[in-house]
């Protein structure tokens, strides 16, 4: 049967009709209730008869021969049509339940003359039956899934899920069923799609990834259609490998002045389970080395990195052996694999010598001296020797000093010296630094050194004596009562703390009215001994106060209290006090820096004038003939004449004179220019003579300076009615100058001799 109709009750409301008679055919007639009468409609998806296919009826109670009937609603007159008599509904297309499952339309009936309604619309459903027309679909075409390996069988992996478009309702329609058509070997899927492992040996480090195929389909036990998709399994890793070295035995070189916990080599091993899993232990097997190396593995890459944990020694032990096993003690033994569970190496390491620096046989040096001892000189001795095989000679230098200065020295040998006393008050501990270099085979010194620390403590003598702590200005009101404490006074020492006791406190003298008292805490009270202070008689007291240590020996200060005596009220305030004047004091040093710049001053000008005073003698009288010599400057114009006194200073010939200075004979500097030949006689010829022969000298020589001045007055003309002036003809004239000493300046000076000679019992005065 090609149609299906499935054919409901019908609900037909009956017409009630009034019991009152019609009237005539003027008169109303009253209106009947009418009631829609149709089947509900269903049709089946993919109706593969002609088009169109019958779906349903629609029906109304209304008796109008002019009824028309007509559907309305998104798919009316489109895909559903209505026979407009008999009320017969149409598809005109194949539906898909797929696509759309039901469809809503509403029914109408009208007068097909005045298209007036002749019942109020209704609404009614078509419903599409579903076959089983479609094939299972997976969500994705490709799962992803992971197990650990070696997991027992049915251990889950991943779920795959395919979907069916059919009504759900139906049975069969959209029931799934999956099977593993490939990799079947090692996992099976059940028909909710979990995948699980058949086999518990999946190893990871045998094969990793496993690709497997699905199959979907519905209609249990039918040969209806399907589809597949493809499953990618991956094993993780588990910890089930232990590491194997690389190789049977390592070997390493190392120097002897390898740092403590420096890398000397590294072992390497092979680990087939992921990094993850890699817990490589390294240990000792034979060799008895734990002492002196240690093997710990790197986290990153699983190396076994051997360091020493003292230092290395070429001249003792030149080479190490040893055996080392890897295990990893985290291996899961549940799925252990043959093959042993630790791997064993040999490793062999060769120590090489290189040059080590002095080592010192004792760290640090320390030495106790007592302070201010003059005949300690020397504390002791460092000590360092060469660790090689040269055994070479040391030599010691100090390096640093605390404090800074020369107060411990170090000889070449390593002798601790001190220069001088050491004063505790100062600096209670000297520290220097001792540098030990090896000498070489050519006497140079290595550029390889160790330091030593050498602690030299200074023990305390008691060579301070306690001082006065003047907390206050103490002041005492004139109407003291007696007993009345003025002041407390404390005392401080340089040196240490005597162990015998206090400060002991006195006065160094009774006779005040002031009293000591001792408070027995390093204290004592200064009192009012009698009262009543007259301050017109004194207004201030100074009182001395003796301080002992109690050492040993015992010292002991004496201090002056400055005690101002001040008006009180009749409170014992202070209302005036004298305001004692501020000593300003100047200390030693000071003073000694003041005297040595004044001394410096003094000495500086003494010198001043003295090299002022030489430099006079050396122009006038303190001149030697060797230093006097002839300049010759010639005038153009016209001399002075007799008045002429400045232009020649004859002071140093009449200085010489005075003084008794007789020139010494000495070759004339001019020796090598000849005189001319010939007899010269006197007088202005002869001067000529020799006044050129003196120029020609003085030109020629290029090595001595002239000194001396000699004036040439030329001649000044026929004309002139004084005649000549030159001072040259003036050896009669009655000058006050002797020139008679001329004589005795030798031969140089022989022709001003007879120039200027004069009578020799003259009296001249220069």
């Amino acid at each position: 049967m090609n149609h299906l109709i499935l054919l409901f009750s019908l609900f037909l409301a009956p017409a009630t009709v009034d019991s009152e008679s019609q009237k005539t055919n003027d008169a109303g007639h009253k209106r009947q209730k009418r009631d829609w009468i149709w089947n509900q409609m269903h049709i089946k998806e993919e109706i593969d008869t002609p088009l169109p296919h019958h779906v349903g009826k629609i029906t109304s109670s209304v008796r109008n021969n002019y009824a028309k009937y007509i559907i309305e609603g998104e798919y009316a007159n489109t895909i559903f049509k209505v026979e407009e008599t008999s009320g017969d509904v149409y598809a005109f297309e194949r539906l898909d339940r797929e696509k759309k499952a039901e469809y809503e339309l509403t029914a109408l009936i009208i007068d097909r003359r005045n298209n007036q309604s002749l019942e109020p619309p209704s609404k009614f459903i078509i419903k599409v039956y579903d076959i089983n027309d479609n094939v299972p679909v997976f969500v994705q075409k490709v799962f992803n899934g992971s197990v650990p390996e070696m997991s027992p069988v049915g251990t889950s992996v991943t779920k795959v899920t395919a979907v069916d478009a059919d009504d759900p309702t139906v049975t069969g329609h959209a029931t799934v069923t999956y099977q593993v058509i490939k990799g079947d070997e090692y996992f099976t899927v059940d028909d909710s799609g979990v995948i699980s492992t058949t086999r518990a040996d999946l190893d990871r480090e045998h094969q990793s990834t496993y690709e497997i195929i699905v199959k979907a389909k519905d209609a249990p036990g039918s040969s209806g259609d399907s589809s597949t998709a493809t499953v990618i399994i991956t094993l993780t890793d588990i910890n089930d490998n232990f590491p194997v070295f690389k190789h049977p035995s390592f070997h390493f070189k190392v120097p002897e002045n390898i740092s403590v916990g420096g890398e000397v080599g590294r072992v390497k091993v092979e680990d087939v389970d992921e990094p993850q899993h890699r817990n490589t232990k390294y240990s000792f097997v034979r060799g008895d080395y734990r002492d002196t190396f240690e093997i710990v593995a790197n986290p990153f890459t699983n190396e076994g990195i051997i360091r020493p944990k003292k230092p290395l020694d070429f001249e003792k032990v030149a080479e190490y052996r040893f055996d080392i096993e890897a295990t990893d003690p985290t291996v899961d033994l549940r799925y252990f694999k043959s093959g042993g569970s630790r791997s064993i190496s040999t490793v062999t390491i060769e120590v090489t010598d290189v040059d080590e620096p002095p080592v010192f046989t004792k760290l640090p040096y320390e030495f106790k001296v007592r302070e201010n001892d003059p005949e300690i000189r020397t504390l002791g001795s460092v000590w360092a020797h060469d660790p090689d095989a040269a055994k070479r000679k040391i030599r010691f230098i100090r390096r640093r000093a605390s404090p800074n200065g020369d107060y411990v020295r170090v000889s070449d040998t390593g002798i601790i010296q001190l220069p001088k006393p050491l004063d505790r008050e100062f600096s209670s501990s000297y520290n220097i630094t001792v540098a030990a270099q090896e000498i070489l085979e050519d006497g140079r010194l290595s550029d390889r050194e160790s330091h030593a620390q050498v602690h030299v403590i200074v023990t305390d003598e008691n060579d301070n004596a306690p001082e006065l702590v003047y907390p206050e200005e103490p002041r005492v009101c004139e109407n003291a009562a007696p007993g009345k404490v003025i002041i407390r006074i404390s005392a401080t020492d340089k040196d240490e703390t005597s162990p015998r006791g206090f400060f002991k406190y006195s006065l160094a003298t009774e006779d005040s009215n002031f009293s000591l008292v001792e408070n027995y805490d390093n204290t004592a009270n200064i009192t009012v001994k009698y009262g009543q202070f007259n301050r017109e008689l004194a207004k201030i007291h100074y009182l001395p106060v003796i301080i002992s240590d109690n050492g040993d020996p015992e010292l002991s200060s004496t201090n002056t209290l400055v005690i101002s005596v001040c008006k009180c009220n009749e409170k014992g305030n202070f209302t005036f006090c004298e305001e004692r004047a501020k000593q300003v004091g100047v200390s030693i040093q000071a003073l000694v820096a003041i005297f040595i710049c004044i001394f410096t001053i003094v000495i500086i000008a003494l010198l001043i004038l003295l090299r002022k005073r030489h430099k006079k003698d050396l122009s006038g009288l303190g001149r030697n003939v060797a230093e006097i010599h002839e300049q010759l400057v010639t005038y153009d114009e016209e001399g002075g004449g007799e008045m002429d006194t400045t232009s020649y200073d004859v002071s140093v010939l009449n200085s010489v004179r005075k003084n008794g200075i007789k020139p010494e004979a000495a070759p004339s500097p001019y020796a090598q220019v000849q005189k001319p030949p010939g007899n010269m006689t006197s007088g202005a010829g002869e001067m000529e003579m020799m006044i050129e022969v003196k120029k020609d000298e003085a030109d020629n020589d290029r090595d001595l300076l002239p000194y001396d001045t000699l004036h040439i007055y030329g001649y000044e003309g026929a004309e002139s009615i004084a005649e000549s002036l030159s001072s040259l003809e003036s050896g009669s004239s009655d000058s006050d100058i002797d020139y008679d000493f001329l004589n005795d300046w030798g031969p140089r000076f022989k022709m001003l001799a007879e120039l200027y000679g004069s009578e020799p019992n003259e009296d001249f005065v220069y």
